[in-house]
């Protein structure tokens, strides 16, 4: 007999893309339940050839549900998750709400997957952000083999990560500037169509942005709390698809070509590196991909044993609804659950 999943947050652009990744990877579920506010009920939601309507999150019974995927915001995760984690139910999250609690895991399964054995203490596992996610894949096998002593990172992160909202802002502006109509800005803070946003969720008294301090305290947690780490996360007119120009300063010496070969090797990764024109990936190739690419590797003389890489991912996937599935299938892996149902 299979698990029964539930999908908070279904109606999104990451809670579909959840269902898209459950049926395409054959996720052994036997029953999927899409779950959100009780404005959204009835709205159907497709999960491979079936058709679903959404239920209510607000009074649901987990109590015969495996594992919820949580994607409803950092707030309703915060009500929610204890709730269903209380009734035996397994909660990956995908908010802000749980990643830095010392009783939740936060789990990349390419990087630190030995960390999910820690879901009991709450029944709760979280998903890092979307730009730090690629990031520890492509930095988990380099670290590894040089030990990693600093990154410095910029984003170049695309309007879906802001939701559907950004996604139909950038749309309407692009729009309104080819036929003259007045641009609005309401989701960003500057117009985002034809221009670049260095300034990603709020600012700290330190001048950096939220965005930038979860990239540092998420690869601590995941990757070495020795390793120094410091971000500039700018929003860029791209639909789907996360890019980072990373530099990295090692304690051991590693050339190009060494990166590149353990790069090839690594799990979730994949090196597309020719030194000609397009030789490289883009966000708009990587779009409904689930590998975490890497291209433009190089040595950096600036510094001692320092490289400088280029890596792009599927923000929606491996940012976000992808690990999370992939996190699911560790619990059933190593035999961490069991459906509910058998047991009884």
């Amino acid at each position: 007999m299979g698990f029964k999943v539930a999908i908070a947050g279904a109606t999104g652009n990451v809670g579909r893309e959840m269902l898209n990744i459950l049926e395409e990877r054959g996720f052994p579920a036997d029953e999927v339940v899409p779950l959100a506010s009780r404005r959204s009920v009835g709205t159907e939601v497709s999960y491979g050839d079936r058709t679903l309507k959404v239920k209510a999150l607000d009074g649901y019974d987990f109590s015969d549900t495996d594992i919820c995927l949580m994607s409803a915001g950092g707030n309703v995760s915060k009500e929610w998750s204890p709730k269903i984690g209380k009734q035996g139910c397994v909660v990956i999250d995908n908010s802000t709400a749980w990643r830095y609690d010392a009783d939740v895991p936060l789990i990349v399964p390419e990087v630190n997957a030995d960390a999910i054995t820690q879901f009991s203490r709450k029944n709760i596992i979280a998903n890092p952000n979307c730009s730090t996610a690629q990031l520890v894949v492509a930095m988990k096998p380099l670290h590894e083999r040089a030990t990693i002593k600093r990154i410095v990172v910029a984003t170049y992160q695309s309007v879906s990560g802001a939701g559907k909202e950004g996604m139909d802002e950038l749309f309407t502006q692009t729009r309104a500037v080819f036929v003259a109509d007045p641009v609005e800005a309401k989701k960003f803070t500057k117009r985002i169509a034809f221009n670049v946003i260095p300034h990603i969720d709020v600012f700290m008294e330190d001048g950096f942005t939220k965005e930038e301090w979860k990239m540092v305290a998420e690869t601590k947690k995941m990757l070495d709390p020795k390793i120094k780490l410091t971000a500039t996360c700018v929003r860029v007119p791209v639909f789907i698809g996360h890019s980072e120009a990373v530099n990295i300063e090692f304690e051991k010496p590693i050339t190009a070509d060494e990166a590149r070969e353990i790069l090839r090797e690594a799990p979730g990764c994949l090196v597309i590196d020719k030194r000609e024109d397009g030789g490289y990936i883009t966000p708009l190739e990587s779009a409904g991909e689930d590998a975490t690419y890497i291209s433009r590797i190089r040595e950096d003389s600036t510094v001692e044993n320092g490289l400088a890489m280029w890596v792009v991912s599927d923000n929606l996937r491996k940012g976000a609804a992808l690990n999370a599935v992939q996190i699911a299938e560790l619990l059933v892996e190593r035999g961490l659950i069991q459906p509910k149902r058998q047991a009884a």
